[in-house]
């Protein structure tokens, strides 16, 4: 019984939605050998929640956003804050930093946040292996399956 539950546990851990994530990043990076195809291919219209997500007009503008979140997760995001500085140097985050919430408060904004986290990144890896299908399709690939 305690394996079932460990196992269940782990699958739902943060690090092997990360995990997901990237793996189905580098897929789609490596099917998709000519990105400029994506160009003008529309996102799939009837799924309303893809849409406000990945408000992109074509399927170019999720590849490389999602290329562009998982060299964040793997190289840090010290270089995405740099670029979204303000026009005083501040950044979002070092403003974010300043705020002293109590240890219990730490707690329910850690889980608030995981749980968002962890959200987020399953809609990623829907997306990247959806964008992954989409170009096979295109291409005229064959068994377009996971």
């Amino acid at each position: 019984m305690m394996q079932i539950t460990d196992s269940y546990n782990q699958k739902n851990s943060l690090f092997n939605a990360m995990n997901r994530f990237i793996g189905a990043v580098n897929n789609m990076d490596q099917t998709v050998m000519v990105p400029s195809l994506l160009r003008d291919v529309p996102q799939d219209q009837e799924d309303k929640i893809e849409m406000k997500t990945f408000p992109h007009g074509d399927m170019y503008g999720s590849y490389v956003l999602l290329k562009s979140i998982r060299n964040d997760i793997e190289w840090g995001v010290l270089q995405a804050d740099e670029r979204r500085k303000d026009k005083h140097g501040v950044t979002a985050a070092l403003e974010m930093s300043r705020i002293e919430p109590d240890d219990e408060s730490l707690e329910k904004l850690f889980h608030f946040h995981l749980n968002g986290l962890h959200t987020v990144l399953s809609k990623l890896t829907r997306k990247a292996n959806t964008l992954t299908n989409r170009y096979k399709q295109e291409i005229g690939i064959g068994g377009c399956g996971n």
